[in-house]
Order: structure tokens, then sequence, then C-alpha cells
């Protein structure tokens, strides 16, 4: 490696750049010099590409195996619940009491309710409101003189919103005006 420390006297940088054109490299060794760095920039090239299909390879796979278990903490948070609602049915088969059999299907639906809550799941409020075609699709309408035209007079099925989005439409029956 040459000496890179700055000289003091310009005539001498002069002489020494007219010795290194002495030495300058040959045609055949510039374009031997030129192959080889063109060769080690297309194995670097190649193994860069080579590590990007591989991220990418990685990337699928890690995404799939997200996607086919992305339901497994809303399933465990689910399975006590289902068992409780059989627990309740066996109890109910063993003691015919339809009063105990409502309590225990109750406290089951509130535990489902809960667990869906857990997981962004969220009930929509839908009577006594304005009918909103993005999250009622109505069933029926009734003419009604206790509430305004175009309220949510019943509920037939809960709708349900995950985060931003419609899971599915409270099914509901509509005030109209009485004629």
């Amino acid at each position: 490696m040459a000496d890179e420390t700055p000289n003091e006297n310009p005539d001498n940088t002069a002489a020494e750049a007219a010795a290194s054109d002495d030495q300058e490299p040959t045609l055949e060794e510039q374009l031997a010099a030129a192959i080889a760095e063109r060769d080690t920039n297309l194995d670097r090239w190649r193994r860069a590409e080579a590590e990007c299909e591989n991220v990418r390879k990685r990337m699928r796979r890690e995404l799939e195996e997200a996607r086919k278990y992305e339901s497994l903490g809303l399933s465990r948070d689910i399975l006590p619940a289902l068992d409780n609602l059989q627990r309740a049915i066996d109890a109910a088969g063993q003691t015919h009491n339809l009063d105990q059999l409502i309590e225990g299907v109750e406290l089951v639906a509130k535990q489902f309710q809960d667990a869906l809550n857990k997981h962004q799941v969220i009930a929509i409020d839908a009577v006594n409101k304005p009918f909103n075609s993005e999250q009622h699709e109505a069933m029926q309408q009734v003419p009604s003189a206790d509430h305004p035209p175009m309220t949510v007079i019943q509920e037939l099925e809960q709708g349900y919103t995950l985060h931003d989005r419609l899971v599915r439409p409270s099914k509901v029956i509509v005030s109209k005006a009485v004629e």
C-alpha cells in the first residue's frame, strides 16, 4: 500500500505521477481485473438474490402458519363455554329442573359473549336505534305509534362487528308510520 501522507513538495508529486505512469497496468491486466471485479459483483448479486428469495419463502411460510392458527386464541376462549353448556345439559337431564337449565344456559351465553368481546367481536346495539342499512337487515316493517318511523323495535338476530368491520348485520323489525 502506498504511503498516504501528503507531500510537502509539489515537484515530488509530479515526479511520482510520471513514475507511476511507467507502472500502469497493461490492457490484459486491466481486462483481467475488470473480469475479476465483474465475477465478484455477479457472485454478490446472486447471493443477495438468493437471500431475498429465502426471505420471501420464509415470510410466506410464516404468513400461512399465522393464518392457519389465527383462531387458536378464540377457540381456547370459547371451549370452556362449550364445556359448561354440555355440563348444563347433563345436569338438566339428571335433575329435570328447568330453572337450573335456564340459569346454566344464561351463564354459558354470558361466557360466550365475554370470549367474543375479548377478541373484539362486539355486539351491535340495535333496539330503539334508528335503522342503519350498514349494520341492520330489516326483516319486516311494522306500523308503530310508539316509535318514530325507521326505528328498530325488535331484534331477531344479534349482529356483530370485528374492530371496524361488520361480521354480520342485526336482523331486525323496523317501525313505520301508522296509516
